[in-house]
């Protein structure tokens, strides 16, 4: 009912999982990742308690194929489960049980399982994986081309509904590991949820890097005349950009919190024409 992918970056030694399927909100259940420890998609008759189970293993030490083995060793409906397994040590590993609904399967290589049920044919999880190793960018941008790949050879049987991606960096830090989260986004119920998380990571983007011409487009509509005189002012327009502060300082509420964030130095380029 699912298709998914688990990967290390070898060269950032970030760890991700990107997920698919005609299941409402699949991001709840099916990712688990944890920053320089590893990522685990636990997916069909879905146990969701193999994800931070399974985690705590490899934070252990334990390699992933000996952590799934233990994990389906004490698990009296394993045949329903499908999991993905990867650390940052080690070969990835992957389990389909004999009970798993077809077109099922799971392609395990160096740095990446893949893996699905339930699917339209038995080339989409191929075509994961495929679709992982051509592309170009960051793990991010790899995961979902992943999930586009599979997408378009057929996806899930039953058509889309939801995705997820989730990647964390490669140092670990157990005093604090939610620091290590890089990439955590989710689209729960979407015509095209791939399409709408390809969005989402674009604006992720667009706000890390402060690329106001493209939240100026993309933005929620309440805010998206601020990102334009952001952007009007980073490109030298003090009119344009004056003119859509002005718009904003009539909103009620608007001109007192456009003056903090001047004085806070949270307004770049447009200083001058708060004062």
């Amino acid at each position: 009912m699912t298709f998914s992918l688990v990967a290390l970056d070898p060269d950032t030694g970030q760890l991700g999982i990107a997920v698919a399927s005609c299941t409402l909100a699949v991001g709840r259940a099916v990712p688990w990742a944890r920053a320089g420890v590893g990522a685990v998609a636990t997916q069909a008759s879905s146990n969701r308690g193999y994800g931070p189970r399974a985690l705590d293993l490899l934070a252990a030490g334990t390699e992933a194929a000996d952590a799934l083995d233990r994990l389906v060793a004490g698990d009296a409906d394993a045949a329903q489960r499908q999991v993905g397994v990867i650390g940052v040590t080690g070969p990835p590993a992957g389990w389909t049980g004999g009970e798993c609904l077809p077109a099922c399967g799971q392609v395990v290589a160096d740095g990446v399982a893949a893996l699905g049920n339930m699917l339209a044919s038995r080339s989409v999880v191929p075509s994961l994986a495929q679709g992982y190793a051509e592309a170009t960018g960051d793990l991010a941008a790899r995961l979902l081309a992943a999930l586009r790949a599979g997408a378009d050879s057929g996806g899930d049987l039953r058509g889309r509904q939801a995705a997820a991606l989730l990647v964390v960096a490669g140092e670990r830090d157990d005093a604090a590991p939610w620091e290590g989260v890089r990439v955590d986004l989710r689209v729960d119920d979407a015509p095209d949820p791939i399409a709408e998380l390809a969005r989402l990571l674009r604006l992720q983007r667009a706000y890390e890097s402060g690329d106001w011409e493209t939240l100026a487009r993309e933005a929620p509509d309440g805010v998206r005349d601020l990102h334009a005189a952001l952007a009007a002012a980073q490109r030298g327009d003090r009119d344009a950009a004056r003119g859509a502060l002005q718009a904003l300082r009539t909103r009620p509420g608007w001109e007192g919190w456009l003056r903090r964030l001047r004085v806070n130095g949270r307004l770049p380029y447009t200083d001058e024409l708060l004062r």
